[in-house]
């Protein structure tokens, strides 16, 4: 799709963190007229984005607004650099363009309450396969070092479980077993436990996660739900490493985890390792949307 004027359009970029960097350099390359809040912003600027004070003056007048994928807690955009939290509200949206579009992640029930009653349309892109795909490699790279960082023991041999083999429990299986681990992966789809297998892991349904857990040394939980439970953590041995990549309000129960004496981690956010990377893919994924929406005539 080429049909999009970029030279018309108004692309407001608010919150986030490095990758956000990424984006509107790669947004201002359109020729779309950019401006920014609450990422950290480089010393020596960003060619053809403008940085705004606050949020509602980068939204004032946007055909576009682009949020991040990490989810906003408390109320508030996730927003690394910005001089005060930018709250999800209807005040937040009112500034933009009459039929504006907004793009992120998910959009959560905060966003979704905060502009319901607005001229405007909500996307997100979480849904997208071929986009999560191209950030898979970064977010796994992520987990790695974190565990790593977190463990006294190699993964070379270590007994340990994926919960979920979807985009990213599926490369992180591969990483681990290209490490030496005796993988282990938890999955409610037989069809996903089936793949797992034929990759060399061993498979078992969810259900079955709190009969292996005495054999765990390290716990990788990658679906949207509260799956690694207290069934689950009271029979881990004590210092488990239990990782979770899933934003709240879905997360496993880390504040149990860590008072049973395990190492709990909560890794949200891993793509900020490679800022360059995860950035451009997310572009790639707003900027197809961004063209479907024209093609359809919505823009």
């Amino acid at each position: 799709m080429t049909g999009v004027d970029w030279s018309r359009l108004s692309i407001a970029i608010v919150g986030g963190d490095e990758r956000e960097q990424e984006i509107a350099r790669l947004a201002a390359r359109t020729g779309a007229a950019v401006r920014a809040h609450g990422f950290p912003w480089p010393g020596s600027g960003i060619e053809g984005v403008t940085h705004t004070d606050t949020a509602v003056e980068a939204m004032r007048d946007a055909d576009y607004a682009l949020l991040p994928i990490p989810r906003g807690v408390d109320g508030a955009l996730y927003a690394l650099q910005a001089p005060e939290p930018i709250r999800i509200e209807e005040q937040l949206f009112t500034e933009l363009r009459l039929g504006a579009h907004v793009i992120c992640g998910r959009v959560t029930p905060p966003l979704a309450e905060a502009s319901k009653n607005l001229p405007l349309t909500m996307h997100e892109y979480d849904p997208d396969p071929e986009l999560m795909r191209l950030r898979a490699a970064a977010v796994v790279e992520g987990v790695l070092q974190t565990t790593i960082a977190n463990t006294d023991v190699t993964i070379h041999g270590a007994a340990v479980a994926v919960v979920g083999f979807g985009n990213i429990g599926s490369v992180l299986t591969r990483r681990l077993l290209a490490l030496g681990a005796d993988v282990h992966v938890a999955a409610r789809n037989p069809i996903q436990r089936a793949a797992a297998t034929a990759d060399g892991a061993r498979s078992l349904p969810l259900k079955g996660l709190s009969q292996l857990a005495s054999q765990l040394s390290m716990v990788f939980s990658t679906v949207p739900a509260r799956v690694v439970d207290r069934s689950v953590l009271e029979r881990l041995p004590q210092g488990t490493l239990v990782l979770d990549i899933v934003p709240p309000p879905d997360r496993s129960d880390l504040e149990l985890a860590a008072s049973l004496g395990h190492r709990a981690v909560w890794a949200r956010g891993l793509g900020r390792r490679a800022p360059i990377t995860v950035g451009g893919s997310q572009w790639f994924g707003i900027r197809r949307m961004i063209e479907e929406i024209s093609a359809k005539g919505d823009s």
